[in-house]
Parts: C-alpha cells; sequence; structure tokens
C-alpha cells in the first residue's frame, strides 16, 4: 500500500560556522564509533583473563567469535534501517540518540558484575547495543554533513570525518593494547566521558537544516533484510569454525542452511523494495552510475582492508614481534604500534585528497588510491616472514595513503550523486557495504589462512615437536588439531606452543632444556613461517585482486563524480519519487 507523503521543507539556512560545529560533532561520533569496533580485538586477552575465561577452552570458541563480530554484524545490519528512518524523522535526531545509546551501553559494560560464560554474555548483549547507537551515528554522520556543507566544501568534510572513522579502526589496535595494560574495563570507561560530552553537545548544537519526507516504515523490507543479512554474515562467522575434521565449518550442512536462508531472505527483500511506495532501501539509487560504482568499490575495498588488518597482526603477533624478541603476551600492544605508519598514511591522505577532489573530481584520486593499494598488495609479497621493519613500514604506509587517496572522494562522490531527501538512506547504505565488507573480510581471509595453513602445518609441527622429545602420539594429537586454535592463541597473545602442550601435561615431563625451546620466542615463529608465508600469499594475491576489480569499478563511475558539480560537466540528479517512485539521471 502506497503511503502518501508530505516533503518537509527546506530549513533556514544555517550559520556560517555550523558546518563547523557540524563536522567537529560527527567526526567525533564517527570516530568513537568505528574505535570501539577495534580497540576490543588487541584487549581481547585481558578481557577475557578478566572475567575469568578461557576462550580457547572447547565450546568457549563462540563466545570470542562474538565479541569480536558481534559489533561489527549488528552495525552493518542496521545502517540502512537507521539511516532511512534519518530521512523520515530527522538525521539529527537518530543521530543523537546514537549518542546517548552509545554511551550507556559503554557505562554498562565496563561494570559487567559476572564472572565466566555469564561475564562474556553480559559483554556480548551490550556490545550488541553499543553496536545500534555505532549504527545510528554511522548511518546518519554523512548525510548531516553533507545537508551542511556547500558542494565546494564537501568532499573536504566527508574526508576528514571519513578518515577520522577508518582511523579510529586502527588507533583502537594501539588504544586498545595501552588501556588493557592498565584494566581491561578502561576499555568500555574510556568511551564513557567522551560519549557523555559528545551527546550533551550534539544535543545543545545540531539542528535539522536537511530536507525529511515523512513516511510510513517499511516493515516487510526491514524485517527481511535484517534477518536475511544477519543469517548470511553470522554463517560466515561460523563457516571459521572447524567442524567435523574439517579445518572450517563450510561443509557444516547448518553453516549452508543459514547462509542458504540468507540469500533467500535477501533474494526477497530485493523484491519486496521494488513493490513498496516507500522503502527502506532504495533500489532505484542503483540507477545511478556513481552511486552503484562507488558502493561497488566500496565493499571491495573494506573486504581488501579488513582483511589486511587481520593478517598483519596475525604475522606480527604469532611470527615477527616474538622473534625479535618480544614476550607474547605484549605482542597485541606492538602489534598495533607496529601499524601506526598505517594509521598515519590515512591521516595524511584522506583529508588532502577529499579537498582536492571537491576541485578536480573524485575518479582519479579514488581510483590511483585502489591502484597504490593494490601495488602495496604486492610489495607485501615479496617481504620475507622476517622482514626488516622500514621495508615493511613503507609498504604499509602507501596501503594508508592510498586507502585515503579513495576513501575521501568514493565518500563524497556517493553522497553528491543522490537526491537531498534520500541522503540519510544513502547514508546507511553505503555504511552497509563497508561494514558488510569488514565483516565479510575475517571469514574469507581466515578461511583462506586456515585453508593455506592445513595442508602444511600438520606434518611441520608434528616433526617439529618429536624432535624435541614430545611423544609421537601427543605430536600427533596436537598437529591434528585444527589451525584456527593456533591462530587464535597467537591473536590473543598466547604461547601458542604453550597453550597446544598444555591439556596433555607433556611439558612437565621434558628434559628442561627442550620444554624451554618449544616455549620460547624462536620454535614456533621458525616452525610456522613456511606454512605461514603460503596463507599470507593466498590472502594477499586476493585483496591485490580486489584492489583492481575495485579500481575498475571506479573508472567506471563516470567522468566526474566529485563534490562539486560545477564547471565538470556532471548532470544533478532529479528525484521524482513523490510522483513516480522512480530516479532519473
Amino acid at each position: 500500500m502506497r503511503v502518501n507523503a508530505k516533503q518537509s521543507p527546506p530549513k533556514s539556512a544555517p550559520s556560517p560556522r555550523y558546518k563547523w560545529v557540524a563536522l567537529s560533532n560527527t567526526t567525533l561520533g564517527v570516530f568513537m564509533a568505528t574505535l570501539d569496533a577495534s580497540i576490543v580485538i588487541i584487549a581481547m586477552p585481558a578481557i577475557f583473563r578478566g572475567i575469568g575465561l578461557d576462550p580457547l577452552a572447547p565450546g568457549n570458541i563462540s563466545y570470542l567469535l562474538w565479541l569480536i563480530m558481534g559489533y561489527l554484524l549488528v552495525t552493518a545490519v542496521l545502517v540502512v534501517a537507521l539511516g532511512r528512518l534519518g530521512d523520515i524523522y530527522g538525521r539529527v535526531r537518530i543521530y543523537n540518540l546514537g549518542f546517548a545509546v552509545f554511551s550507556a551501553a559503554s557505562l554498562a559494560l565496563s561494570l559487567d558484575p559476572l564472572h565466566g560464560s555469564g561475564g562474556a554474555l553480559w559483554l556480548i548483549g551490550f556490545r550488541i547495543l553499543q553496536a545500534v547507537g555505532g549504527a545510528m551515528l554511522m548511518a546518519n554522520s554523512a548525510a548531516i554533513l553533507t545537508d551542511a556543507f556547500p558542494t565546494e566544501q564537501r568532499g573536504m568534510a566527508l574526508g576528514v570525518n571519513q578518515i577520522a572513522g577508518l582511523a579510529g579502526q586502527f588507533l583502537g589496535l594501539v588504544a586498545g593494547g595501552i588501556l588493557a595494560t592498565v584494566d581491561w574495563r578502561a576499555v568500555f570507561w574510556v568511551n564513557v566521558p567522551i560519549g557523555i560530552v559528545g551527546t550533551v553537545w550534539s544535543y545543545r548544537s545540531l539542528r535539522e537544516i536537511g530536507t525529511s519526507r515523512p513516511a510510513g516504515i517499511d516493515w516487510a523490507g526491514n524485517i527481511t533484510f535484517t534477518c536475511g543479512a544477519l543469517a548470511l554474515l553470522a554463517g560466515i562467522t561460523y563457516g571459521i569454525q572447524p567442524y567435523g575434521g574439517h579445518p572450517t565449518g563450510w561443509t557444516n550442512p547448518v553453516v549452508l542452511a543459514v547462509l542458504a536462508a540468507g540469500l533467500a531472505l535477501l533474494v526477497v527483500f530485493v523484491l519486496v523494495e521494488t513493490r513498496v511506495a516507500e522503502p527502506m532501501f532504495h533500489i532505484g539509487l542503483f540507477r545511478i552510475r556513481a552511486f552503484a560504482a562507488g558502493n561497488a568499490a566500496a565493499l571491495l575495498t573494506a573486504i581488501a582492508r579488513g582483511g589486511l588488518q587481520f593478517m598483519l597482526i596475525i604475522w606480527l603477533q604469532g611470527v615477527w614481534l616474538p622473534l625479535h624478541g618480544y614476550a607474547y603476551e605484549d605482542t597485541p600492544l606492538w602489534a598495533g604500534i607496529a601499524l601506526i605508519p598505517l594509521t598515519a598514511g590515512f591521516l595524511i591522505s584522506g583529508p588532502v585528497s577529499g579537498y582536492l577532489s571537491d576541485r578536480f573530481g573524485a575518479r582519479a584520486f579514488a581510483t590511483g588510491g585502489l591502484l597504490l593499494m593494490a601495488a602495496s598488495f604486492v610489495g607485501l609479497l615479496f617481504l620475507p616472514v622476517d622482514f626488516s621493519y622500514p621495508a615493511f613500514a613503507a609498504i604499509v604506509f602507501a596501503n594508508g595513503v592510498g586507502q585515503g587517496m579513495f576513501s575521501a572522494p568514493n565518500t563524497s562522490a556517493i553522497m553528491g550523486s543522490v537526491p537531498p531527501e534520500r541522503r540519510g538512506a544513502a547514508s546507511g547504505m553505503r555504511a552497509t557495504f563497508q561494514n558488510s565488507g569488514m565483516s565479510l573480510s575475517i571469514g574469507i581471509f581466515f578461511s583462506l589462512m586456515v585453508t593455506g595453513l592445513a595442508s602444511d602445518l600438520p606434518h611441520t609441527l608434528s616433526s617439529g615437536l618429536q624432535a624435541q622429545g614430545v611423544p609421537a602420539g601427543v605430536a600427533g594429537s596436537v598437529a591434528s588439531l585444527p589451525p584456527v586454535s593456533t591462530l587464535f592463541a597467537a591473536f590473543l597473545g598466547q604461547n601458542p606452543i604453550g597453550h597446544l602442550l598444555a591439556p596433555s601435561g607433556v611439558l612437565h615431563t621434558l628434559p628442561p632444556h627442550n620444554a624451554a625451546t618449544l616455549t620460547g620466542n624462536d620454535f614456533f615463529p621458525h616452525l610456522i613461517s613456511d606454512p605461514l608465508h603460503h596463507g599470507l600469499t593466498v590472502v594477499f594475491l586476493a585483496a591485490a585482486g580486489m584492489a583492481v576489480v575495485a579500481a575498475l569499478a571506479s573508472v567506471l563511475r563516470g567522468r566526474d563524480t566529485g563534490g562539486s558539480t560545477r564547471g565538470t560537466g556532471a548532470t544533478p540528479i532529479r528525484d521524482d519519487a513523490t510522483a513516480s517512485g522512480k530516479l532519473h539521471r
């Protein structure tokens, strides 16, 4: 049934300083929301020690996965619906509510009173609530800025906002490591005062200046999309876990059924959205070439970026840092520090490319950034496992520069290509592709890495253990364990060999020299170097391929996709949705 909606009149022009208030507040909000997507990753060992739970014990790995993935899944699923609600009820209103929800959930997380599995469920539940607030912030920030800034400054503003979000993902790795050394609750405490200040500030300073379209809520679309996306991403998450003697769960009938159900619901969702008068997901926006190509490129780039982040952490924590004398329990912090050049690349190139794209268009910057990313992935392929840090830092810095060159102009192009009254929905759709890419990357790249390790690691591990006096039966049993357990042990800053051998008690029966060798900093890195290099080769080749395909999509976005249309020959988008329900170029 069609809902007749009367479009609200444009609001009065804001003061000249309002745009800078909007930029500073939304940048704080997005930075805080994306920081929390990664801050928990590095703090995970301290968090599980604090609640007294071994995440690698049988039956507990689901707690680990949901604490990592729950936030990403919820933000990926909800940003479209919350962006659409911003179009209906006001972008600032939904954004402000997001600040309040996020702050309240952060406080609840820091006050977790439970231990063991109960403590883990408390954290997972309030992380999901926190993600709802984060999704409100991410879904509407770009639309608020697009409303506030003139076209000739929009790329710069969205660039600052976008890079703050991306930088938050990587700065969270450093902040999590530092705060976890103080207290695991500090990882959540840090958000509380920032969130309170940001909430009060946003309610007092932000106001609705964009065009809103009062309308009914698309319940059928919301339900089918939420259930379908959640099933698809949850199935991919569980596909990482081993099943029935296989290193991954992709042969698990339950996983396959959940994935099939998710895909079927998303197909139903697309059909629903083409038949309702006021859809949450405007399929017609994909007729705009700049919008469709920009989101395709953003999805592929997010997958490649997420794979890079997790694989570099495993590489650093599992091999490089131990080989250079760092204790395993210290590797999470130093892995975050080692990745600072990546963040620096974001911070330098993002605002600059956003500013320049306002003058010269988005396509050259976005495409060039993607090609630089692809080249950096190829550069990582040529590094030995025990690399020289200056070479590593230069390559990841180049990758960060490439991501900054792409992200800001691409976001400006996407948001500048849609009608003003669709900006909330467009912002949510853009955020969905970006957040879904992060979730997909974990399933895709962990599976690629585990598959690569499964072909070489068992034999290498068994022979290496027996060479140090471990009985053949114990060595074979340990070598037959799924490689994901070894990866997660390194990921959590635990000595992988000590973790694998602990249940057998064999370390106490070996000569002290052999036991010290097995649990030292050199044994595991040398043992895993060849299998790990094989896995990294597969992962980085896949990431490079995705970056090249994303660059092709960026080229196809059109002659000019910058934030400004002045003097470029770009054709403005006209929205006749109130009359015909269709979009026209």
